[in-house]
């Protein structure tokens, strides 16, 4: 008796484990469907529209949902844009000073609210307001007084070396490609442009605003503020993110420079005209050079939802609190856009921003690049957008291809948010 009882017990068992594995294959199946029919459209929103290629992930507190790319990384070879294609991704590097700032402090290494003259060795001092000092936390909130001007506009971008530059045009009308001789350290440049009398030194290179008064986008003083991290902690800006933050997540496919990656799978970048960009770094490269991929950003992502909900696992509960936390006032700003979905400059945190109608993200646009990386705070989900063609003249009609795609995985986040998302195919 013993023996039909465990042969029964057994069947059962059996039977169970059948219709479970059934119910599973039929719950991949679902989401499969819901994967290949988002692939469809966005698939067909790149075949109708104006960008060469482009990719795209979507992800929630508990990993990866989406990721994918579409149309082409070259468009002479017909090679496929993936999502494992690289490209850099413009001020979206930004997020990366943010989280390697939280990080330091956590260290003992400085203290947002610190003079930045503690740990500089030359001087910056807003000409109009000597005596005022200029904060860590300013520099990170966009409210330091430091002012991007034309001078740094036709400065900063370097052409790599050896590169052919054969049907490519080094003509961009918003930034100038300088050839590789006029590349300097970045100490040395920020040094020339922000020191009273230095090399690259001019009148509007400050506001005439007090340090912490007036939101100002700058990259200057975003560089800057890289540069402050370089000196607190005795590693350059470039190591410590390697550290701190790729190696962590296993953003193994990401790196500041050309060097640092496989430029095998680098997309080619097009002007708004379809015109072959070459390719290019930057002396400021803390402000927006960093390569990576989509699924690579997909884990970064992923990992700032995580901490929003104080499951982080770069920076502490408390770290990812402050890093998050808005930081201005409608006072701070001469204007702001209440209508806009996506844009960070609505409320700035560090490096990080708050939109109006619920995001948190950052944004980013160069010579031939497009990004947008934002979360929703309520559902905690995140989306990364990255093309490789720029908006040029002609911005209305790739803003409507860029808010269709945005739209169409707005539709999606529901019909994939699942209980333990499976890895994208």
């Amino acid at each position: 008796m013993k023996k039909i009882a465990l042969i029964v017990i057994l069947g059962i068992a059996f039977s169970s484990c059948n219709q479970s594995k059934k119910n599973n294959d039929n719950t991949k199946s679902e989401v499969q469907i819901v994967r290949d029919s988002l692939t469809a459209e966005l698939d067909s929103i790149q075949k109708s529209g104006l960008i060469n290629g482009f990719a795209v992930a979507m992800v929630n507190q508990n990993g990866v949902l989406y990721e994918k790319g579409f149309g082409y990384s070259n468009q002479e070879t017909k090679e496929k844009y993936t999502e494992h294609t690289i490209q850099h991704i413009a001020s979206v590097s930004k997020t990366l000073i943010g989280i390697s700032l939280m990080k330091a402090q956590e260290m003992g290494k400085l203290k947002l609210d610190d003079p930045i003259h503690n740990y500089l060795p030359f001087e910056v001092i807003n000409p109009n307001y000597p005596n005022e000092k200029i904060t860590i936390r300013q520099l990170a909130t966009h409210t330091s007084g430091i002012n991007d001007t034309e001078q740094y506009m036709q400065k900063a971008w370097i052409l790599t070396k050896n590169q052919d530059l054969t049907n490519v045009s080094t003509d961009y009308p918003a930034q100038r490609l300088n050839s590789s001789e006029f590349n300097i350290p970045m100490e040395e440049y920020l040094k020339g442009y922000l020191e009273i009398n230095g090399t690259f030194y001019q009148g509007d290179n400050y506001l005439n605003f007090k340090p912490g008064e007036r939101y100002n986008y700058s990259n200057i003083g975003a560089t800057l503020c890289a540069l402050v991290i370089e000196k607190a902690t005795g590693k350059t800006f470039d190591s410590f993110t390697k550290e701190h933050i790729l190696k962590p997540l296993g953003m193994n496919s990401t790196g500041w420079s050309l060097k640092d990656v496989n430029i095998k799978k680098h997309s080619r970048l097009y002007r708004n005209d379809n015109t072959l960009l070459p390719f290019y770094t930057a002396i400021t490269y803390p402000d927006g050079m960093l390569i990576s991929s989509s699924s690579d950003m997909a884990k970064y992502l992923a990992e700032l939802v995580k901490g929003y909900c104080g499951e982080g696992t770069l920076l502490s509960k408390n770290s990812y609190k402050e890093l998050f936390t808005e930081q201005l006032e409608e006072k701070n700003f001469e204007s702001r856009n209440a209508g806009h979905p996506y844009n960070g400059d609505y409320s700035p945190a560090i490096f990080i921003g708050h939109s109006a109608l619920g995001y948190i993200g950052h944004s980013g646009g160069d010579a031939g690049v497009g990004t947008w990386m934002y979360f929703d705070k309520e559902k905690k989900t995140g989306r990364y957008i990255v093309i490789n063609t720029d908006m040029g003249n002609d911005e209305r009609s790739k803003e409507l291809e860029y808010y269709a795609i945005w739209d169409k995985m707005n539709e999606y986040f529901d019909r994939l948010s699942v209980e333990k998302p499976a890895h994208a195919q």
